[in-house]
């Protein structure tokens, strides 16, 4: 073979090796490409500063609402993709468009929120609507705008169905019921929302932001909780000044059992917030405790307020309860405090509907009266006293 013929052979095995490489190169890239995941197309890792139940994502696009804490020991999470535009061709499970235009809610910590976005209007149906303390959703449920759904365990789909909300806002103490089962199968989309679940009064309140992304409203939410952030942290340090920490009992009897905030909970984190002594702050738990009378007399019987005595409203429905309440130097001295005096005219307890939304108001409250030199010129709003 002459050196030519050798050369013209090398020359094209030459150029096929590279045409090879560069088949390759370009087909690596590709699949680089074709591999790129949600963190690279990511905008913010999470929007989220204190709530634990939900996230909060921006993406290239879309945005996408995981519900991490739906109800009590879930295994799983829920996750939507929020898409603004109808053209946008994301095929995933779960895609909602946003801006949402009308929604069913099932808890009132759901309306002050929806209110406070301007979107007051797009609440269409709740159920058992006597427990809403709103006057402007009272006034939208009298011109018949707000439907009653009925008992909030076991509402009535068809009218739900029959209203086409965008969404269902649901509240849950277990998995799944049937009901939300029946709901998602007419293509209503059930969105989980677990503010009730958080362990501190800032993180229920950023489930403001859950709202603000359903109706594209994140900067406004967002505004409106960094001022209720500011608000509450500055309470915090002014409680902080006070020299002493009064001790503090709370709850009630029910069938002879006495129910008071367990130390991991949202309400023992106001009471350390406000700078007080809760007597069962070292206590593990989330929720609420679950005591003899006789061990919380031993352990409370001389402390110096009782913040939350329940449904009662003034010291005699107290003792007409029951007799051994009077054993508390609380009650002797007339320091018994409750959330639930100030009420809507239907009877609802306006502390449940917007103390998750007003935290740094329940704040100041507390501190009013564990620490009145503090706030010399405040009045509280919630929290009133027992006479």
């Amino acid at each position: 073979m002459t050196n030519l013929v050798l050369k013209k052979v090398f020359i094209k095995k030459r150029n096929l090796f590279l045409a090879s490489l560069l088949i390759c190169i370009f087909s690596c890239e590709e699949k680089k490409e074709a591999s790129v995941t949600e963190e690279e197309n990511i905008e913010s890792k999470s929007l989220i500063k204190y709530a634990q139940g939900f996230d909060l994502q921006n993406y290239n696009g879309y945005k996408k609402l995981i519900i991490k804490s739906p109800y009590p020991d879930a295994e799983q999470y829920q996750e939507f993709i929020l898409v603004s535009d109808k053209k946008n061709d994301f095929d995933g499970a779960n895609k909602l468009f946003i801006p949402i235009q009308n929604v069913v809610v099932t808890s009132t910590t759901h309306i002050p929120m929806i209110e406070m976005l301007g979107e007051a209007n797009s609440i269409i149906g709740f159920p058992n609507t006597d427990f809403i303390s709103s006057k402007k959703t009272r006034q939208r449920i009298k011109d018949g705008l707000v439907i009653d759904l009925g008992n909030e365990q076991n509402f009535n789909t068809e009218v739900l169905i029959s209203l086409q909300p965008d969404a269902l806002i649901a509240f849950s103490m277990g998995n799944s019921t049937k009901i939300y089962q029946t709901i998602e199968l007419n293509k209503i989309p059930v969105i989980y929302n677990g503010d009730w679940l958080e362990e501190t009064p800032l993180g229920r309140a950023e489930w403001i932001k859950f709202f603000g992304a359903l109706y594209n409203k994140d900067r406004e939410a967002d505004s409106i909780f960094q001022i209720i952030e500011s608000e509450y942290l500055q309470a915090k340090d002014i409680a902080l000044k006070a020299t002493k920490s009064p001790s503090i009992l709370s709850g009630v009897l029910y069938k002879d059992q006495w129910n008071l905030p367990a130390g991991e909970s949202f309400t023992a984190q106001f009471f350390k917030d406000a700078n007080t002594n809760y007597l069962w702050k070292d206590s593990k738990g989330q929720g609420s405790l679950v005591l003899s009378f006789e061990a919380v007399l031993e352990n409370a019987q001389n402390a110096d307020f009782w913040i939350g005595s329940g449904y009662y409203t003034t010291l005699e429905e107290v003792k007409n309860a029951n007799a051994h309440y009077a054993q508390f130097k609380a009650y002797k001295k007339g320091m018994i405090f409750s959330f639930s005096k100030r009420r809507s005219e239907n009877g609802g307890v306006e502390y449940f509907e917007f103390g998750p939304i007003q935290p740094h108001i329940v704040l100041k409250d507390l501190i009013k009266i564990m620490h009145p030199e503090l706030l010399p010129d405040y009045q509280p709003y919630f929290l009133q006293r027992l006479e």
